[in-house]
């Protein structure tokens, strides 16, 4: 079987996209595709695979599988891509339009240069903080913020955001000495966190400006993650470092995004999206 796709990355948080419009799936191979085309060796090479389709509650749906096959609840760099398909392939007509995920329904604005989509504003809604909804156990269900966080003999101090998907921000003196190699793959499997958890590292700039890295569940170490950003923009109202309703520049490695934690509480994450590749792939159950 012959699948087209297109391969885009929201500042080097690159995914395989499937048009459901054009092309129908099987439910139970999902997770077999995800993990086969994600693969640099033997696949296309990835962060996972991404399904664009039709929804009867937005204008389009999308929904996320991760390189190890689990299925994501959202993706910020993946709904950027998303709006950007979906305007270009004429899915949708208008620059304003919503898009389905497992965490909700988002509204999403594309930026126009002539008929090419430069930049993407995504409403991520409100950020959940208590303890019960990220979810984090604990001996309280108040929210989350600088709690002493003790792994691996390392002291450290955690605040916690659901974006509709888990984070844990963690804050360092200096982003190029986080451990994010040594401690991201255990704290994301941390019992404390029963679904598993987005792991941030943070270096506060300046009250606009921050320094971002992520291990990301189910995809270790990315370039860039847009609910990640979110999180870590709200995190940083939360600890003082940053007024709320205030534009916060967060430099990821794969490059810039500009998050607002409004006063209506909704998250507003602003970003490019590019198209790297289309054509189609080979997959068969053997694969």
């Amino acid at each position: 079987m012959n699948i087209p796709f297109t391969k885009m990355h929201g500042l080097g948080n690159s995914y395989i996209y499937v048009d459901l419009f054009q092309v129908s799936l099987e439910e139970e191979q999902l997770p077999a595709i995800a993990m086969y085309i994600s693969n640099v060796h033997t696949g296309i090479g990835s962060d996972g695979l991404i399904l664009i389709g039709p929804s009867d509650k937005a204008d389009v749906s999308m929904r996320i599988f991760n390189k190890d096959g689990s299925e994501g609840k959202n993706c910020g760099n993946g709904l950027r891509c998303v709006a950007k398909y979906a305007y270009e392939h004429k899915l949708v007509t208008s620059t304003a339009f919503t898009i389905e995920t497992l965490s909700g329904i988002v509204t999403a604005h594309v930026h126009l240069s002539g008929s090419h989509v430069e930049e993407v504003t995504v409403d991520m809604g409100v950020p959940r903080l208590q303890r019960k909804d990220i979810p984090m156990l604990g001996v309280d269900n108040n929210q989350v913020i600088a709690e002493p966080f003790l792994v691996e003999g390392n002291e450290l101090e955690v605040t916690a955001v659901s974006m509709g998907n888990p984070h844990a921000i963690f804050y360092v003196e200096d982003i190029n000495q986080a451990p994010l190699h040594e401690l991201g793959p255990i704290i994301t499997n941390d019992e404390r966190f029963p679904e598993g958890v987005n792991v941030e590292f943070v270096q506060v700039a300046s009250d606009s400006e921050v320094h971002f890295r992520v291990w990301e569940r189910g995809s270790g170490i990315t370039q860039a993650c847009g609910t990640g950003a979110c999180a870590a923009g709200v995190s940083s109202v939360l600890n003082g470092f940053v007024d709320k309703g205030k534009e916060v520049c967060v430099h990821l490695s794969g490059g810039d995004l500009f998050i607002t934690w409004g006063e209506d509480d909704h998250v507003w994450m602003r970003g490019k999206a590019e198209t790297v590749a289309s054509g189609t792939f080979s997959w068969n159950q053997k694969s």
